[in-house]
């Protein structure tokens, strides 16, 4: 099923997403291309004057946010709720403009999700059964045996992200994806720009001919996520949650669908290659079953890898886009990262590379232009720009209108096919010749014959109009750059003159005087780049060596030994924390209400230098109950809770099951 685009006061719609984030932690500059990518693209539409809704936001539930959220005592929403507002600022930062930010946990959210899955329920196309099998909780994705590989150790591994899977077995709802496997792969072969690049949709052929089966949807082990409308017991399956906030986001399952009736189907879902599968197979299959159109395009683009591989918050090895904004501004970034990222395919990050680019690209070609073309229109032309005589053209000047027309139309093409890098490398090609062809036309040389003075017009025009060209072309991914690149050719106010429909050669007005500033882009210095690098480098193997003898600082020696009589004069229990409380005037102790069977204690411990006190409230931690009370700051404190400490390491033991308080440890 296919809707036509829906126009409005004669603007066609646009509507394209990125990913919905997971807020496990800070994200990192692979996921600041993928938003950054997204948000060109949008402004490149909106600059053509399309109707543009771009959406973004956080996938917020599942058994790791539960887990995550429990071991810093916290609810999954407290947990959540910081991280997503650090999404929210570093868009922010890179100037995103979306439109509209999903979160899962939003009221809109949620009952859209509980609409889709009763409608899907009630046709028969979900049914309750029971699930064993291998579950990923770090990826929230299930898996056949055919499909894992085991460690030298013998155990399973997740395909994706390599860790260990677990064995689940409990009841849950299930979706008939098999049913729609045939009708999934003619939708493919009748629309092969549905999921690009062609690698990728050869990935998901493939993948879909080994046979889908039916997909659990629901999940009871855990209680974070959106209740099954029909049984409160379980919760929905994280990826039937998540990939629905396309349609929810714009009032799905909502009294008034007015967005959805005019957005929907969307031109792109831009997402990482990890995640291609779930929206090539379980999410198209989800809109068939409902009935609804599909996403035009899927669109699953490469990594950004270091030396280490591929960046995981687990390893560590991540690049904070906050510490190169704060180094090299919004605008390099944002230009690095999609001049850098072949079509589809994986780079590979450094920041040496990365300052090349720059270097290269911006400081050397594009920033010299502008630099060399003011200085000359200044010198030659007292600072303003005058329309030539047609013949005072020659054979390089119609070279650079007919290059500058190619550029305008390559720049399009590539676009169009979200071939953002070649997009920008055609730009460069543009920038490249016109510093060739000033060598080429010495305007120098030029001025120093008054016959040649409409000569000279035309060669200094061609300069600045090939930069105003490139300029504008350049506004969907430098949010700031081009502003200043119009105010030094003297078109600050000529708004008119910096859009798409000003993407014609030979409108740059006559008697424009050009106001020649600071460097848009100065010069990095590799050596001293370098040279700070390695020194980072040394610090980071100094302090890792610092860490490491930490780990092999020998522990405390043991006591002499004891009986098993002395030890069975210990009674240890598990209590529950009702109430904690720092003790005034102290900095190391806190004051515990505990219970014990059905006898509340008081407990003074000298833990809160490592705990706060609501982590601990509701926690069944281990009591020494039978040690004779002390008053510690006036407390009386009737017991001793046990923690094992190493350095400055300290954690209170605590029981990981529900065992009642009182329960004796042996």
């Amino acid at each position: 099923m296919r809707r036509k685009p829906f126009v409005t006061q004669g603007k066609p719609t646009f509507y394209i997403t990125t990913p919905i984030y997971y807020p496990s932690d800070n994200l990192h500059i692979g996921h600041a291309y993928t938003t950054v990518a997204a948000d060109t693209m949008a402004r490149y539409k909106r600059l053509r004057g399309y109707d543009v809704r771009f959406l973004t936001g956080s996938d917020e539930h599942g058994q790791k946010i539960e887990r995550k959220a429990k071991e810093k005592g916290l609810s999954p929403k407290a947990y959540v709720d910081p991280i997503v507002d650090s999404f929210k600022h570093l868009w922010n930062r890179l100037e995103i403009t979306y439109d509209d930010f999903i979160r899962t946990t939003d009221e809109r959210h949620i009952k859209g999700v509980q609409e889709i899955f009763q409608k899907i329920y009630d046709q028969g196309d979900i049914y309750k059964s029971e699930y064993e099998g291998w579950y990923c909780t770090p990826c929230e994705a299930f898996w056949l045996d055919r499909q894992l590989q085991k460690n030298e150790e013998g155990a399973w591994l997740c395909p994706d992200c390599n860790r260990p899977v677990e064995l689940l077995k409990e009841e849950s709802y299930f979706f008939r994806l098999s049913k729609y496997q045939d009708r999934l792969l003619k939708h493919i072969e009748e629309h092969p720009e549905f999921i690009q690049p062609a690698s990728r949709r050869n990935e998901m052929v493939s993948f879909i001919n080994q046979g889908l089966e039916d997909l659990c949807v629901s999940r009871t082990t855990f209680k974070w996520g959106i209740p099954v409308p029909t049984n409160q017991d379980h919760v929905i399956y994280v990826w039937f949650d998540a990939l629905s906030n396309y349609i929810t986001a714009l009032g799905y399952g909502q009294a008034e669908q007015k967005d959805y009736q005019r957005y929907w189907p969307a031109q792109i879902h831009l997402v990482g290659k990890d995640i291609v599968r779930f929206h090539t197979i379980i999410w198209p299959i989800i809109l068939m079953a409902l009935d609804e159109p599909l996403p035009q395009k899927v669109f699953g683009h490469g990594w950004v890898l270091l030396d280490s591989g591929k960046m995981s918050k687990s390893k560590g090895n991540v690049v904070d886009p906050h510490v190169l904004i704060d180094r090299y501004g919004v605008d390099a970034l944002r230009y690095y990262l999609l001049r850098e990222m072949p079509s589809g395919q994986d780079i590979y990050y450094s920041e040496e590379a990365f300052a090349s680019r720059l270097n290269t690209d911006l400081a050397n070609d594009l920033g010299n232009l502008l630099h060399r073309s003011l200085s000359m229109v200044e010198k030659f032309s007292g600072a303003i720009f005058h329309v030539p005589l047609k013949e005072a053209e020659g054979a390089f000047e119609q070279e650079v209108q007919a290059l500058a027309q190619k550029t305008i139309d390559d720049y399009e093409a590539y676009m169009e096919r979200f071939d953002l890098a070649n997009a920008h490398g055609a730009i460069m090609k543009l920038v490249s010749r016109m510093n060739k062809y000033v060598d080429e036309r010495a305007p120098w040389a030029l001025a120093k014959d008054s016959a040649k003075a409409e000569e000279l017009k035309a060669v200094l025009y061609h300069m600045g109009e090939s930069l105003r060209i490139a300029t504008i072309l350049m506004r969907s991914t430098m949010p700031n750059v081009p502003s200043k690149i119009f105010e030094q050719l003297g078109l600050a106010e000529r708004k008119d003159l910096q859009g798409w429909e000003a993407l014609r050669w030979g409108l740059l007005p006559e008697g424009t005087k050009t106001q020649k500033g600071q460097p848009v882009f100065p010069r990095i210095d590799l050596s001293a780049l370098r040279a700070e690098i390695e020194a980072q480098a040394q610090a980071d193997k100094e302090e890792e060596a610092v860490d490491k003898e930490k780990e092999l600082k020998p522990i405390e020696p043991l006591k002499p030994e004891i009986s098993i009589e002395d030890f069975a004069k210990l009674d240890l229990r598990l209590v529950e924390v009702l109430k904690a409380e720092k003790v005034p005037k102290t900095d190391k102790l806190l004051q515990l209400t505990v219970r014990l069977g059905d006898e509340i204690r008081t407990v003074v411990s000298g833990i809160a230098l490592h705990y706060e006190p609501e982590q601990l409230i509701g926690k069944k931690v281990v009591l020494v109950a039978n040690l004779k009370p002390a008053k510690l700051r006036g407390i009386v404190s009737q017991g001793m809770i046990l923690a094992a400490s190493h350095d400055n390491s300290l954690e209170v033991l605590m029981a990981q099951t529900d065992l009642p308080a009182g329960s004796q440890v042996k």
